[in-house]
């Protein structure tokens, strides 16, 4: 049974909330054959504890403005690792460290992913790319 169409928008929603806050390696996995809970979680990353739960704080106000109750959230003191459950969607939110520790998409890797739009998909967490000109200098150096 695949994920409804409910879940995915709302993971979309939890995915483009997070990229508006810079959030890096989005990914959403369809986990409804997994697991009974939920259908779909949401992995996102920041670079720092005040970027994650700049993070979470967005995605709670966009799931609540779309009409999703938190059921429960958990780490939000620490800052490392939220989990926000909204029943139908998990989202995790990671510090860069914890993600790569921790490796959530290995573990739930034989798990389709959700194709998320360009908006929802955040960065890579590097720096964003400059143009330079024809001697190595940024274009607007």
């Amino acid at each position: 049974m695949a994920a409804t169409d409910h879940a995915i928008d709302l993971a979309i929603t939890a995915a483009r909330a997070a990229s508006d806050k810079k959030a890096s390696e989005i990914i959403a996995l369809d986990v409804s054959d997994h697991l009974v809970l939920t259908d779909a979680f949401v992995i996102a990353s920041g670079n720092s504890e005040r970027q994650v739960s700049a993070i979470v704080d967005a995605v709670e106000r966009a799931l609540h403005e779309a009409g999703t109750k938190l059921v429960r959230r958990e780490g939000k003191g620490d800052a490392r690792w939220v989990l926000l459950d909204f029943g139908d969607i998990v989202v995790h939110v990671q510090h860069q460290e914890d993600r790569a520790f921790y490796a959530l998409e290995k573990l739930w890797g034989d798990c389709p992913s959700i194709e998320l739009p360009e908006d929802a998909r955040g960065g890579d967490g590097g720096p964003e790319e400059e143009e330079l000109d024809e001697f190595g200098f940024p274009k607007n150096f």
